[in-house]
């Protein structure tokens, strides 16, 4: 059953008023079987009915989903279209289930985070405090780790949000990005660090020394490496990686290694005292940090609630 190139595909309420779940599931078992005979079997139905329901879908359409071959069905173009969309609505369906089973218990349900080095002992620490006052059974997980790991997590399915920033090369058409704000970047010392003395400094007497420094490719390190070439000066030889903050911060205070870092980070650190924030120009600014959410995926209360939190301890703070 061949459509002509000129049928028109229907409006979308069309679509939403007239395309029935089980015609998806009947799509989804032919995929997996490739054979409408096992594929009726599977969702519990007969081969004749199912031949009708197929038929059915694809007259609503207007294009031929499957292609019928001497032995079995496989999806056409326009079927894998629909699969792809009919997998989304039922792993969304199966997300609702666990939402109303878990307000019918009490809870608001889960949420899976994701959080940026420097935002997690900030805002995120804050965040969280407040949600669990205002729901003490909203279920948290959090992943700390830079925005190339966590983006990729969540385009993976893995987490529910991020709260960081868009790196570079992500595909970001698959993204929705709340922007909360700008950082400035600062290099800091320990405060016994002889360099903390100093009223001025170039990228050229720092080169040398040893660098406390993100993995690559994060956004933080790219930045750090341009700013070099920028002075004309080799990236330094000698550098640490880390990605965690608590890592960085105990190096720096227990030994002369300098690290990069944004100012907010300084500034929350109760031991603020035993840093030094050295004298130098860093005009470079990291990409916006904000909250990043898959586009077509639709929001839980809980992750609702997470970011509503998000905005408004953000708020407060500024």
């Amino acid at each position: 059953m061949t459509r002509t190139p000129d049928v028109r595909i229907p409006e979308a309420n069309v679509i939403h008023s007239r395309l029935r779940l089980r015609q998806l599931r009947l799509m989804l078992a032919l995929q997996e079987f490739g054979s409408l005979r096992r594929a009726a079997d599977h969702i519990g139905m007969t081969q004749p009915a199912a031949t009708k329901m197929l038929h059915e879908a694809e007259d609503l359409l207007g294009v031929e989903l499957f292609e019928r071959l001497p032995r079995g069905m496989r999806s056409t173009p326009f079927g894998e279209t629909v699969i792809y969309y009919a997998r989304m609505v039922f792993a969304e369906l199966s997300g609702m289930r666990e939402e109303l089973v878990a307000l019918q218990s009490g809870n608001l349900g889960r949420v899976a985070v994701g959080a940026i080095p420097a935002l997690a002992s900030g805002l995120l620490t804050r965040t969280i405090a407040t949600l669990k006052q205002s729901h003490p059974r909203l279920s948290m997980s959090i992943q700390v780790d830079t925005s190339d790991v966590l983006v990729q997590a969540l385009l993976q399915d893995q987490l529910d949000i991020v709260l960081g920033r868009i790196p570079a090369g992500a595909r970001a058409e698959e993204l929705l990005f709340d922007s909360l704000g700008e950082e400035a970047l600062c290099v800091i010392s320990g405060a016994q660090n002889p360099l903390a003395k100093a009223t001025q400094l170039s990228w050229a007497e720092l080169q040398n020394m040893t660098w406390v420094l993100q993995q690559q490719p994060s956004p933080m390190r790219a930045i750090i490496n341009q700013v070099f070439h920028n002075a004309r000066v080799d990236i330094p030889s000698s550098i640490v990686e880390t990605t965690s903050i608590m890592t960085l911060l105990s190096l720096i205070q227990q030994t002369d290694m300098l690290g990069v870092t944004p100012l907010s980070v300084v500034e929350d650190y109760p031991g603020r005292d035993l840093l030094a924030v050295l004298p130098i120009k860093f005009e470079a600014r990291l990409p916006p940090f904000g909250l990043i959410t898959r586009r077509h995926r639709i929001q839980s209360s809980a992750m609702q609630a997470f970011m509503n939190s998000v905005r408004a301890e953000h708020a407060l703070a500024k």
